[in-house]
């Protein structure tokens, strides 16, 4: 297990909150290493009903004062068990990391913090997308997963991607 913010990749993905910038979690750990310029970037974006960063789509920004990496991939996962809209934030992750020309991307545990998705459920989701992405043309050749809590989350996206076969 690796922390999100460390990682050597081209982009990490930020589980973001859709209607305010730098919150708890990988959100808030992300908005710190990035520095103040993150959230500066983040507010050029416009609005859609009132969020900067609707659930289950992607914003793209640069990696400010977190050097290892070139871009930061937002995306605002569901409140609770949604796999459509969990779905659709790991299929536009790697969509804009293949727009972008990207090879690597680091993701965290999307939504299974404190928007309460359910562990397994959400590591099924999220290997099978991001396996089924992989299938298709693109640039990105390495996809790394990083958890911010314990073994709890490494395990249960082992259990997924064991079952993926």
């Amino acid at each position: 297990m690796t922390n999100l913010i460390e990682e050597e990749v081209d982009a990490i993905v930020n589980a973001a909150n859709a209607t305010s910038i730098g919150g708890a979690g990988v959100d808030g750990a992300v908005h710190k290493a990035c520095g103040p310029g993150l959230a500066t970037e983040c507010r050029t974006f416009a609005r859609v009903n009132g969020d900067w960063c609707p659930t289950g789509t992607v914003r793209v920004t640069g990696a400010h004062d977190l050097t290892k990496v070139k871009h930061v991939i937002h995306t605002a996962g569901p409140v609770g068990e949604n796999p459509d809209l969990l779905a659709s934030c790991y299929r536009e992750a790697i969509k804009a990391a293949n727009e972008n020309k990207l090879t690597s991307i680091a993701f965290p545990s999307i939504s299974t913090g404190i928007f309460g998705y359910p562990l397994e459920s959400a590591a099924k989701t999220a290997i099978k997308t991001v396996a089924e992405e992989l299938k298709k043309p693109g640039t990105l050749r390495e996809v790394r997963w990083c958890f911010l809590d314990n073994r709890e989350s490494f395990n249960a996206y082992r259990k997924a991607l064991d079952s993926q076969g």
